[in-house]
């Protein structure tokens, strides 16, 4: 049987807020297989994002356990998260998070530089993402002479130019309009039907229609986890 992609074990998070303790993410079990696609919803306050940073190794629990891959992440360096995150994790953010003047396609190669791939593989892997995402005469364009539309794909394929085994994507459209949103998901839907797992944090209930499970959040704890019934197929333009 394979092992599950994501487990959590009473993973609590705590800050201290005008000298009150505050649960953000309270005891939170959870069990993510490998090739799901997953929306998390809630309120603002109510823990999602907290958690998304805690799956994504940008943040630590403050108590329980966090497994990524199989392996715990309690004990971890800080260098050793962020050796997880450069190898196992591609993020999507609300607003793009683009270099301004660098181009499409060095952007997307930005996390190879990281890994330590040699610049010549760099560019040929981020040149094939941003194909796969229908940029290919896009690949000098700076992401002010890009739509939304446009620099969200550059986004997505610098998330996937590492080969993550899972994309997590925080509001991703969020900035984007309605049309373009559709576009957006159908391009989640597709890389999800070839294997990719996906975690879409969303406030937008029609957004969370096109994964194919929820977990809603209240007050830091999960209130609903469910298959989504109806489930909105979108097509990848």
């Amino acid at each position: 049987m394979t092992a599950p992609l994501l487990e959590t074990h009473d993973l609590v998070k705590d800050y201290v807020i005008g000298g009150e303790l505050v649960h953000a993410v309270n005891r939170v079990s959870l069990t993510i297989a490998r090739g799901e696609f997953v929306a998390i919803m809630g309120a603002s306050g109510s823990g999602k994002s907290t958690f998304m940073n805690m799956i994504g190794c940008l943040d630590v629990p403050t108590s329980g356990t966090l497994k990524l891959d199989g392996i715990d992440t309690k004990s971890l360096s800080s260098d050793e998260l962020a050796d997880i995150r450069n190898r196992k994790i591609g993020f999507v953010f609300q607003q793009f998070n683009l270099l301004a003047r660098t181009s499409a396609l060095d952007n997307v190669a930005v996390p190879l530089i990281y890994a330590g791939v040699r610049h010549s593989e760099r560019r040929a892997r981020a040149q094939a993402k941003l194909e796969a995402m229908g940029l290919g005469n896009r690949l000098l364009n700076t992401p002010a002479k890009l739509s939304g539309g446009q620099q969200q794909r550059v986004a997505i394929a610098r998330a996937l130019v590492t080969n993550p085994l899972i994309l997590l994507a925080d509001e991703p459209t969020g900035a984007l309009d309605t049309q373009t949103s559709l576009d957006i998901m159908g391009i989640f839907q597709k890389l999800n039907d070839e294997g990719i797992t996906l975690i879409v944090v969303t406030h937008e209930p029609d957004i969370a229609e096109y994964a194919a499970r929820r977990i809603v959040f209240r007050d830091g704890q999960v209130i609903e986890d469910a298959a989504v019934t109806n489930r909105r197929r979108a097509t990848a333009a």
